[in-house]
């Protein structure tokens, strides 16, 4: 598995995603790959997994990717898809990937799968703010 400094800083500095258990697999080349496994404080009152969960884990894969070039990189808006639901103990995978970058923007899309099924699509739009 390869990491980009710059992705694996941005992660390492991310208490949020780590604190829940957020692990990066992988950040290179406008690509990340992270991991999560669905625990009782992340299951809501319907016994599936919140989506604001499954947001985080599709937004640190997003941060990872789009901050694997090296400048520091925001996100500038994001949106995303429920397909399924998530359940305690499933272990999810967020792969994120660069569509495409222009001037100071990019676009990244995201798939939070559990095995082979999708269980949200996610895209997000990244600003580089830090020096070129």
């Amino acid at each position: 598995m390869s990491q980009s400094p710059a992705a694996q800083a941005t992660f390492d500095d991310d208490v949020a995603s780590r604190s829940i258990g957020i692990e990066l697999l992988e950040a290179v080349d406008g690509k990340a790959v992270a991991r999560m496994r669905v625990t009782d404080q992340m299951v809501n009152g319907h016994k599936i997994a919140h989506g604001g969960y499954l947001f985080l884990l599709a937004d640190t894969a997003f941060a990872c990717a789009c901050n694997s070039h090296g400048p520091v990189t925001v996100a500038a808006g994001a949106e995303i898809s429920f397909v399924s639901s998530a359940r305690l103990g499933d272990e999810l995978v967020a792969i994120a990937e660069e569509r495409t970058r222009y001037g100071r923007n990019g676009i990244y899309d995201v798939t939070v799968r559990r095995g082979e099924e999708v269980i949200a699509e996610f895209r997000g739009r990244s600003r580089t703010i830090g020096k070129q």
